[in-house]
């Protein structure tokens, strides 16, 4: 009893947050230059794991030899015509596409991958999902400062405008740009949080039901049937999270373009 104790402790995670800490899994102290320090972290683990799957899929899905199209190949193909009409119709460029295109399958598959029990999910990374969103902030910001030059400013200023209130508007304008540099990332990190967080408090609560007695074994089949739903509407939302942050990426480039 005591051995079935101490391994269900081991397995299960006793806080849900803690599915969601950066923990290191290897560590190198090397005497190179004074001292440096190797560590893998899950966080790295998981982004060369992300990378590798989406390399791989692409790879399975190359459709240059082959007289008829794989399955792989024909869901690859619908999901780059889904991209490529959203940027034409978002941005008019497809100049973009690469661009967006490697954004959403970046985070379609991390999120995807994050579903997996024990697994880690780096979108759910505020170091992650902060760092593209500010890093897809300046470099857009410096694309509209590229294209407009000292124009760009005028996007701070709605037309027609009465004198009087260009500075409060302004100010507003400017609030409200500088915000996308965190809305971006926040909006895809507390979406995938709150839903994996849910999920390991109900599957937790379901183990200590089906721990139970036979009746409270039969009973709990009916929760359980409420959790599976969950799990599906949860994949649901790693598909629309990428969407959203893509086409979010889309609008921005767009008023960065034409400074609407």
């Amino acid at each position: 009893m005591q051995i079935n104790s101490i391994i269900n402790s081991q397995l299960l995670i006793n806080s849900p947050l803690e599915q969601f800490e950066v923990t290191s899994l290897l560590g190198i102290n090397a005497p190179i230059f004074g001292y440096i320090n190797l560590t893998l972290t899950n966080l790295a683990l998981y982004s060369i794991l992300v990378l590798f799957i989406v390399l791989s899929l692409h790879y399975a899905g190359n459709n240059d030899n082959k007289l008829l199209s794989s399955r792989c190949s024909i869901l690859l193909e619908s999901i780059f015509a889904s991209i490529n009409s959203m940027v034409k119709e978002q941005i008019g460029k497809e100049i973009y596409l690469p661009f967006i295109y490697s954004i959403f399958f970046f985070i379609l598959i991390a999120n995807l991958t994050g579903n997996i029990p024990y697994s880690y999910t780096i979108t759910s990374s505020i170091i992650v999902s902060i760092g593209l969103s500010l890093t897809i902030f300046i470099a857009v910001t410096l694309m509209g400062l590229t294209i407009h030059k000292i124009h760009f400013f005028a996007y701070f200023i709605p037309s027609g405008t009465p004198l009087v209130l260009v500075p409060t508007l302004v100010l507003i304008e400017l609030i409200s740009y500088i915000s996308r540099a965190g809305s971006l990332g926040i909006r895809l990190f507390a979406n995938i949080v709150a839903g994996h967080t849910l999920l390991k408090i109900l599957s937790t609560f379901l183990y200590q039901l089906f721990s139970g007695s036979i009746i409270l074994f039969i009973l709990t089949l009916i929760p359980f049937s409420i959790f599976v739903t969950l799990i599906g509407l949860e994949l649901a939302v790693s598909i629309i999270q990428a969407y959203i942050f893509s086409i979010l990426v889309c609008s921005y480039i767009k008023d960065a373009l034409d400074l609407h």
